[in-house]
């Protein structure tokens, strides 16, 4: 038996789970996971940069996608040591301190990527169903709020429950399902009162995830049924077609999280390995998949990226 299957139950170290049955090949997993890290950090930096750049890009809708960027690359950041580490060789636990704090980021991030797609939808919203007002609604002072307003809404809600886990006692085995911390996983492994986590947890993914989720929804119910009042067959398609990028990155936001929260409540009986496998897709497929979106769909940063590489050349 490993010294990690010994662990001191009261220690305030937690084994953290690679792939189970795969340890002879987490050298070769390293790699495309290292390559994903890497496409990550560069797609997302390379969204910033254009729209940090292009001068004609500066509009509500891609300050938006540069909140969205921004998020998914501090998504990266808040699991690459422990997801590398793994497969690296480099580390087998964390400590309840960093523990806490890599659970923060990744719920923090997750519910601040939620509000940033209802952002981008009701900017969307306002775009097609109220365009002659634009400019006039979504002003730069308007965006500014709705940033902070979405940074206070991610950041302040999730302390009190965050907090709490610092002074639970953990007397059951400290073995994580994941190569990262996620609050469900600790308060598992808790054997005192954790009523008020769990309470307080399922509020905030009440009134933020499923909550958001509602009203993108809605927005787009109320989208389709303008856009189908519109009399032009071809400006029907023109004006969905603004709606594709935006679409295609709440499917890859949410489709995740419903997988692993199906997973966590029903799959007990599954492979360990299925847990993680999902665990890994809920925090790296959108931060992944959005620079690609948005670099594939969008025909604004689609010509500015290659012009960047055309300059390179």
């Amino acid at each position: 038996m490993s010294a990690l299957s010994v662990t001191n139950f009261t220690s305030s170290k937690f084994a953290l789970t690679g792939f189970p049955g795969l340890e002879i090949y987490y050298f070769w997993l390293s790699v495309p996971f290292s390559i994903i890290y890497v496409t990550v950090f560069l797609g997302n930096c390379m969204i910033l940069h254009v729209i940090r750049t292009e001068l004609s890009l500066h509009q509500p809708m891609f300050y938006f996608l540069a909140m969205l960027a921004l998020t998914d690359l501090c998504m990266g950041l808040s699991t690459v040591h422990t997801v590398l580490g793994i497969l690296w060789g480099l580390i087998q636990e964390i400590s309840l301190d960093a523990c806490i704090a890599q659970s923060y980021f990744i719920h923090g991030l997750s519910f601040m990527e939620s509000s940033v797609l209802l952002a981008m939808s009701f900017d969307r919203y306002i775009a097609i169903c109220n365009p002659l007002r634009y400019s006039s609604i979504l002003t730069n002072d308007r965006i500014i709020k709705i940033g902070v307003a979405i940074l206070c809404r991610s950041s302040m809600l999730i302390p009190p429950v965050i907090i709490r886990l610092k002074f639970l006692n953990y007397c059951r085995p400290h073995f994580l399902s994941h190569s990262f911390c996620l609050h469900q996983d600790l308060i598992r492994m808790a054997c005192g009162d954790i009523r008020f986590n769990s309470i307080y947890g399922l509020a905030l993914v009440i009134s933020n995830l499923l909550l958001d989720s509602v009203l993108i929804l809605m927005s787009y119910i109320m989208i389709l049924y303008t856009v189908l009042s519109i009399a032009s067959r071809e400006e029907r398609i023109k004006s969905l077609q603004t709606c594709v990028s935006h679409i295609s990155a709440v499917l890859v936001f949410y489709i995740p999280i419903i997988g692993l929260t199906m997973v966590h409540r029903f799959g007990k009986h599954l492979s360990p390995l299925v847990h993680v496998l999902m665990g890994n897709v809920y925090i790296l497929f959108p931060p992944l998949m959005n620079p690609i979106i948005y670099s594939i769909k969008t025909q604004q940063i689609r010509l500015r990226i290659q012009r960047l590489f055309l300059k390179g050349t």
